[in-house]
């Protein structure tokens, strides 16, 4: 038995329906600002993923801020990490957080061997 997605006592379903503003009345307070303010952007922005889903193409955003509300669930959305767009797809789960909270910006750094003069041992050595 799969238990049924709720979010604050609330189906997705139940969600869907709402409006981005009534839907911001169920989300923590900074999000809720955040909404509430920019809820003609969050609305162009699902009206646009609408219109790419349709055509086929893919969705890309540079638009990190944007919290996630119910008519995002189930996109797949290429975020902008600062070098290039992340795939992620937008589960239920992620209700009420940010898009750019999925995609790091910083990866782990990664160092190589030590080159040449880079160390006391090796500064004697040939450069040959």
């Amino acid at each position: 038995m799969v238990k049924e997605f709720t979010y604050r006592g609330k189906t997705l379903e139940e969600l869907k329906q709402l409006d981005t503003r009534e839907f911001s009345k169920y989300v923590k307070s900074n999000e809720r600002r955040s909404i509430l303010r920019q809820f003609q952007l969050i609305d162009k922005f699902i009206a646009k993923c609408k219109g790419r889903q349709a055509e086929g193409k893919p969705i890309r955003t540079h638009l990190r801020e944007i919290v996630i509300i119910p008519k995002m669930v189930g996109y797949a959305v290429g975020i902008h990490n600062g070098k290039n767009f992340v795939s992620i797809k937008i589960l239920p789960e992620m209700l009420g957080h940010r898009l750019g909270e999925f995609v790091p910006t910083r990866q782990k750094v990664a160092h190589g061997a030590a080159g040449i003069g880079a160390t006391r041992s090796s500064a004697s050595r040939s450069v040959k």
